[in-house]
């Protein structure tokens, strides 16, 4: 039987659009793509536009708003702090320039992108729509930074300035974001296995400023590189059966993207070591840290490097490079639950103070201890092993936002929750539905991380996959 054609209201031979499945008689398809085509072209008029305004920024960085910021007070400032404002100013310099790279980047994987779709013929309403939010996003990026500002202190007479960069692990949230309910596997979920296309119980990830995904796959003692859209992953780690060769891992549990060296820094769990590991193609890694057993790892916008120690019930901090044994800067003092003591801590997250956030697993709390502390304080959870709003089940993972909301991978409860700051109850945001393998529910919610465009990424470590949750803008 003929279909209406949705234009002319007409049973005729009709074809279905994939973008928008609306049904088109032949004559009003042209139509259709002609529209389609036009609304193309708008896009591509916008990215040029971007294009000549990233060419004037990367010929005068000088021209960044708060470099003026900084002349002027070196201006009103004697020569004692004429070496701090050439020190900032460099500062940001070298930000600019990164920033600007990395928008130059995300331009020309666009422009391939559009060049493509145009060349095959091949795009529909929603490639539209996507190309579109990334023009808005690079655009705003490209113009207004969220992640860059100068502070100044009050002290009279000379202030110090410096200028801060907010860690890329920052993650700007806003207070009101939620989630879809339903997740998108974006990793794995063809079963448990070592094929390319799938994960064995995986453990810690991390997210890169283009979407990749770095999965450290536990169970097959690797760690994968997803590309975003990717329906197969690449071992970029180990993946040469369980061993303590420098070409091996045996369990990793932890993965950081190190962008300064380029390479990945893995909790090489069974081994007790951390390892470093080249991401230009590198076939083997080296050992930059010994004798820890350590579930997480973090870093700062300074390079040092945080990580937990299950044995030894602390969290250590090391400069790359340094041969000392570190310094702790959270427990440390026996396994218990006073506050100056962790049992079997886990994930760990550092924030722009240099604030330390440890998953406590064994209290089943999540705690910070502020830089040099003696002892810390709970952020999340502490009532006791439960599932109430109040209460944590063998967390895993910790993050928190430029508000200081803390997230938390709450395993034995397969929910991802939300602690505001001085709340005694979080909040579900995604999961929370029993365990299980449906789109809305989760099976040990292992770790977290956000992209830049505030999206959840759940490593769902029983259903071997990788789930994201966008952003619901509803």
């Amino acid at each position: 039987s003929k279909v209406q054609c949705v234009t002319c209201a007409k049973d005729k031979g009709t074809v279905q659009c994939h973008g928008c499945s609306q049904s088109f008689c032949f004559k009003h398809l042209t139509d259709h793509r002609q529209q389609l085509s036009q609304q193309f072209d708008e896009i591509q008029m916008t990215r040029d536009l971007l294009r000549q305004t990233l060419t004037e920024y990367s010929n005068n960085s000088q021209k960044h708003p708060l470099i003026n910021e900084i002349d002027r007070w070196e201006q009103h400032s004697i020569n004692l702090i004429r070496k701090t404002a050439e020190e900032a100013r460099q500062k940001m310099q070298k930000h600019t320039t990164e920033h600007l790279s990395k928008m130059e980047k995300k331009l020309n994987d666009l422009t391939k992108q559009l060049r493509e779709g145009r060349e095959d013929d091949d795009f529909v309403e929603i490639d539209l729509q996507q190309w579109n939010q990334q023009l808005t996003q690079i655009n705003e990026e490209l113009l207004k930074p969220t992640n860059i500002k100068v502070k100044q202190s009050s002290t009279p007479l000379i202030t110090m300035i410096n200028v801060e960069i907010v860690d890329k692990e920052t993650t700007n949230i806003s207070a009101n974001t939620k989630w879809m309910q339903n997740g998108v596997t974006v990793a794995g979920g063809h079963g448990q296995g070592d094929g390319l296309n799938q994960l064995n119980s995986p453990y810690g990830m991390c997210i890169d400023g283009n979407q990749t995904i770095y999965v450290a796959d536990y169970g097959n003692h690797r760690v994968v590189e997803w590309k975003k859209g990717a329906t197969t992953g690449r071992i970029v780690a180990g993946g040469n059966g369980e061993g303590n060769r420098n070409d091996q891992l045996y369990r990793p549990t932890s993965v950081v993207a190190d962008e300064k060296t380029d390479s990945l820094i893995i909790s090489d769990f069974n081994n007790r070591r951390i390892m470093q590991w080249s991401r230009q193609n590198g076939t083997s890694g080296q050992a930059i840290i010994s004798n820890v057993t350590s579930y997480g790892i973090a870093m700062d916008s300074e390079g040092y490097l945080y990580v937990s120690d299950l044995d030894k019930r602390e969290v250590r901090r090391w400069k790359i490079g340094d041969k000392s044994a570190g310094e702790v800067v959270a427990g440390g003092n026996g396994k218990g639950y006073r506050l100056d003591q962790l049992s079997s801590p886990c994930g760990v997250f550092v924030d722009k103070n240099q604030s330390v956030y440890v998953v406590d697993n064994g209290n089943h709390r999540v705690m910070k201890w502020a830089k040099d502390a003696r002892e810390g304080i709970v952020v999340a959870g502490g009532q006791g092993l439960g599932s109430s709003l109040s209460q944590l089940y063998h967390p895993r993972e910790v993050v928190v936002d430029q508000l200081g909301s803390v997230y938390v991978a709450d395993q034995g409860n397969h929910r991802i929750m939300r602690w505001c700051v001085g709340s005694r109850e979080g909040n579900v945001i995604v999961g929370g539905n029993g365990f299980g393998q449906g789109t809305n529910q989760l099976h040990c919610s292992m770790s977290m991380s956000f992209d830049e465009g505030n999206n959840l990424y759940v490593s769902d470590y029983r259903n071997h996959r990788i789930q994201r949750f966008n952003v619901d803008v509803k």
